[in-house]
């Protein structure tokens, strides 16, 4: 298969920015996503030109590092799925691909395709945890949870933090993200503790950071890798304002 790729280059966060045109063949349609930017930089390389910057780690679809923004979709054409585990095949042969960085506010672009997701550490560290001793892990298998609430617990637990509902958003919203944290923990009797605290600090932190408001188009749940759905928003609304009440 071979493809045009239509690359954001920016040297660096102070830099302006542009797309540059690739030509690239000989792609397996097993091919996956990150592996044809590996190919590409190759080809950069032996030329000596400057490859092009972008995040990886695990590469199946664990870390959600793997952030790109693929023809006017988070993550690419595929449902559920994250960048790493996007493959050629998903194209048509000879298709132009247009590959962009997320694009918010409070993910500053670094170089190329990689961005600053920093602020997400920010929200996390205001109040995504458990700082309560609750007992080890013996005291906490005998405390009865009930079926759906665990499940629940999980499903917001699966949220990588990749930041492809920020990037979709229109509003650049990290509400999804936030949700999900708060959910995870507004299920299990451990998190009850400090549930007042943990919604207004993390909803806080995220206003200041610079994410947007959420107007419920939906889209966050849409492209999420994850499947991670609004409904945890809900209930990051429900415990936000019962934290207000309880002020």
């Amino acid at each position: 298969m071979k493809f045009t790729l239509k690359i954001w280059r920016q040297k660096n966060a102070k830099a302006k920015g542009q797309f540059e045109t690739y030509k690239i063949d000989n792609i397996s349609p097993d091919t996956s996503f990150l592996e044809m930017l590996d190919i590409l930089n190759n080809h950069l390389i032996c030329e000596g030109k400057e490859p092009v910057a972008f995040d990886h780690d695990c590469r199946e679809g664990i870390c959600g590092m793997c952030s790109l923004y693929i023809n006017g979709r988070a993550h690419g054409p595929d449902e559920e799925i994250t960048t790493c585990q996007l493959h050629a095949r998903k194209f048509k042969d000879g298709d132009t691909i247009t590959v962009e960085p997320w694009r918010s506010a409070a993910f500053p672009v670094i170089k190329d395709l990689v961005v600053n997701r920093h602020a997400f550490d920010q929200i996390l560290q205001a109040g995504g945890f458990i700082s309560v001793n609750t007992g080890g892990v013996p005291d906490g298998n005998v405390i009865p949870i009930a079926k759906d609430d665990a499940e629940e617990s999980m499903d917001a637990s699966a949220c990588i933090g990749c930041g492809a509902c920020v990037a979709t958003c229109k509003n650049g919203s990290a509400m999804l993200f936030v949700a999900a944290r708060v959910s995870a923990l507004a299920k299990l009797p451990q998190g009850k503790i400090e549930a007042v605290k943990r919604a207004k600090s993390m909803i806080a932190t995220m206003d200041e950071l610079g994410f947007g408001s959420c107007t419920n188009t939906q889209a966050c749940q849409a492209e999420c890798p994850k499947g991670i759905t609004i409904a945890h928003i809900a209930r990051l609304n429900r415990e936000f304002l019962c934290a207000k009440l309880k002020d």
